[in-house]
């Protein structure tokens, strides 16, 4: 963490900085993901149902790497991220897609959210944008993707 915020402060660009953790994270998370949806399934009481995702941030960030790698996966909620690195995995996705995004956001530029939700190649994908900053989510939106989600999960 130390070594990304000296990056930043010698003035490289903050989308290239948190893209390249991102994916170095998600390189590690994606595995780990598949083996603990394998790992619930077994369970007796779960049972090989539909698995829905839901990540914000740092959580798209890893999450969109994880659609694009695995079927089990029918369903997700994203948002709160940029394109930047994330492109060629978006354009893997085609499970549907509620994208969150905050208007007036003050670590992820508008056009970056935009730009990865267009990448999505989910035939069923929705926008949702709400003002206000990073993080603040309306209590509604959390509401309405657990209904998007029980919706795609049955």
């Amino acid at each position: 963490m130390t070594e990304n915020r000296g990056r930043i402060g010698a003035g490289e660009d903050t989308a290239a900085v948190v893209a390249a953790l991102h994916e170095l994270i998600a390189g590690q998370a994606v595995a780990d993901w598949q083996a603990v949806i394998t790992a619930v399934q077994e369970l007796d009481h779960v049972g090989a149902g539909p698995v829905g995702y839901w990540g914000m941030s740092m959580g798209c960030g890893l999450g969109v790497p994880l659609l694009a790698a695995e079927p089990r996966i029918r369903a997700a909620v994203l948002g709160l991220l940029g394109v930047h690195g994330l492109a060629e995995a978006a354009a893997r996705v085609t499970v549907p897609v509620r994208f969150l995004l905050q208007w007036d956001d003050d670590l992820v530029p508008r056009d970056q959210g935009l730009a990865l939700f267009d990448a999505l190649a989910s035939a069923e994908k929705t926008l949702h944008a709400n003002p206000g900053k990073h993080g603040e989510i309306p209590g509604f939106e959390m509401d309405s993707s657990l209904r998007f989600l029980a919706r795609h999960l049955g």
